[in-house]
């Protein structure tokens, strides 16, 4: 049996067969990517035997593997689909309004196209569209520049923070805070991170604005003076230390609400020419790191893409540029342990967005379940954890330890392009 046949047989069983549902209209149909890992091989073949460099890579990501979760999917629709996926040579999988769809990149693409279709897929074909991966960002703007993202940038954490969940108190002055820089930077950080206010579980108030700014402005004017060409990102959710970060010398606001909580973030933000880092949360600030809101019923991915796409428009809306913008998951922030995981393996579904993903897995809550290590022993999980990211689509990394994560990186991007050791 051709496709075709291979499709209806996989969407034949008892528990799967699509089934007429009385009464449904036609609506917007969801679609989720759910992500596989890529692999390089097929572009490395491809070079063995002659084909140039971009020729092969653009090739071996036409037949790249990919998986949608669609939904909502009226009747007619349905029932069009099965036969028509599998004359393009895509598995497909239902149930009663939804479809799992499988195959290569290029003929899911296929399958993509309104004009094509038949008239009862129309609508489906351009979700399908909007939600194939995005062409990856070759650079991401901040303020002064741009930073390259052929290769893992590491940004290094320095919590000047009394009660940070990792190292609470260590770095609270300005001279311990810019040695750390000196050793983040000596390992490989090619930008830092600076904080002022802790986000971990169990908080029960804020940090008043003027004490984050005592510990924050600080330390961002003399590291800046000790490293003039290591772009600096202020962590804050308030746009008065935002303002003074950027003063200061930052050149990027790491936004842990996705400016929910202070929208005036996003204006000044786009005022001074920032990079931005918006990242996936929910709720109050004492509430982030905490389980209140983590309830996911359409599935933790396809809710964080939506809800990161929203926080894309907030940014844009106030003048920030899409180039400004990285978004970053938010790796234990409202999201369980399985949760985690699963976020964690499906990244590469956030690509679609279009925008330069960065992941914070370091010495989080998650990894100490998976691996039974108290959080003083989690960086060599973290390294996994980012190699595991970079693989599925992530280019910029916020640790504690540097230099483990480096070492993991620089394997995955080995096996990425082995030819540009």
């Amino acid at each position: 049996a051709g496709p075709a046949g291979q499709a209806r047989r996989r969407a034949g069983s008892s528990d799967a067969a699509p089934r007429r549902a009385t009464g449904r209209t036609r609506g917007r149909v969801n679609v989720a990517p759910l992500a596989l890992p890529p692999s390089g091989a097929v572009r490395d073949a491809l070079r063995r035997h002659g084909w140039a460099e971009g020729l092969a890579a653009d090739a071996a990501s036409g037949l790249a593997p990919l998986a949608l979760l669609l939904s909502d999917i009226p009747t007619d629709a349905l029932e069009a689909l099965v036969p028509y996926a599998g004359r393009l040579g895509l598995d497909v999988l239902t149930g009663e309004g939804w479809a799992v769809l499988s195959g290569s990149r290029a003929r899911l693409g296929a399958l993509a196209r309104p004009w094509t279709v038949p008239p009862a897929l129309a609508e489906l074909a351009m979700q399908v569209g909007t939600a194939l991966p995005a062409d990856s960002p070759a650079v991401w703007r901040i303020a002064g520049g741009a930073i390259p993202l052929d290769r893992p940038v590491l940004f290094g954490i320095i919590n000047v923070t009394p009660d940070s969940f990792s190292d609470g108190g260590r770095l609270g002055e300005v001279d311990p805070a810019r040695r750390h820089a000196d050793r983040l930077v000596d390992d490989g950080a090619a930008a830092l991170d600076i904080g002022g206010e802790s986000t971990r579980p169990g908080r029960t108030e804020g940090v008043p604005l003027d004490e984050e700014l005592r510990r924050v402005v600080p330390a961002i004017e003399a590291i800046r003076r000790d490293h003039p060409s290591v772009p600096i990102s202020v962590d804050t959710v308030k746009s008065a230390v935002a303002r003074a970060a950027l003063d200061a010398g930052a050149a990027i606001v790491n936004d842990v609400s996705a400016f929910r909580l202070d929208p005036q973030s996003a204006g000044i933000a786009a005022e001074r020419g920032a990079g931005v880092i918006l990242m996936h949360s929910r709720g109050t600030l004492t509430e982030l790191a905490s389980y209140t809101h983590a309830r996911y019923p359409a599935g933790v991915g396809a809710e964080v893409a939506a809800e990161l796409a929203d926080a894309i428009e907030r940014a844009t809306s106030a003048g920030l540029p899409a180039e400004a913008i990285a978004l970053d998951p938010g790796l234990g922030f409202g999201k369980t342990v399985p949760q985690n995981l699963e976020l964690l393996d499906g990244l590469g579904a956030l690509l679609r967005l279009g925008r330069p993903i960065l992941v914070g897995p370091s010495r989080k809550r998650f990894l100490g379940e998976v691996t039974g290590r108290d959080v003083t022993a989690r960086d060599a999980a973290t390294a996994a954890a980012c190699a595991l990211a970079y693989e599925r689509g992530a280019r910029l990394f916020r640790v504690h330890d540097v230099a483990p994560a480096r070492d993991a990186l620089r394997l995955a991007a080995a096996l990425a392009a082995p030819g540009e050791l």
